[in-house]
């Protein structure tokens, strides 16, 4: 990852209803929801949320696929791992167990 995408991805996440559709999105543990239950859920305009995800979606951070008439979407954890990693590439100046701290913070717990 290099930095221009890392700034559109920290810019698509600086929006309260993108952060809050991605957090949803990764905590879904299924292979996608569709966009309608995403509307209800956020209770966000169905034109709206699309504008979201798509600037998500631009953004690699969230994946869709077509499943009949809807589209399901999912949050791209590898887009997440590149991004985290491109931010934590140089932590603690090559010493990584000061960076221990931070890595035990975001270890999956489940």
């Amino acid at each position: 990852m290099d930095e221009s995408r890392a700034s559109l991805a920290f810019a698509a996440l600086g929006q309260p209803t993108r952060l809050a559709l991605f957090r949803l999105l990764m905590q879904d543990g299924s292979d996608g929801i569709a966009a309608g239950q995403l509307a209800m859920q956020l209770e966000v305009r169905p034109n709206t949320l699309s504008t979201h995800l798509g600037i998500l979606s631009e953004a690699g951070l969230i994946r869709s696929r077509r499943d009949g008439r809807s589209i399901l979407y999912t949050a791209d954890r590898d887009g997440l791992r590149l991004l985290l990693g491109w931010l934590l590439q140089d932590c603690c100046g090559g010493r990584p167990e000061i960076c221990n701290a931070v890595l035990n913070e975001i270890a999956c717990a489940c």
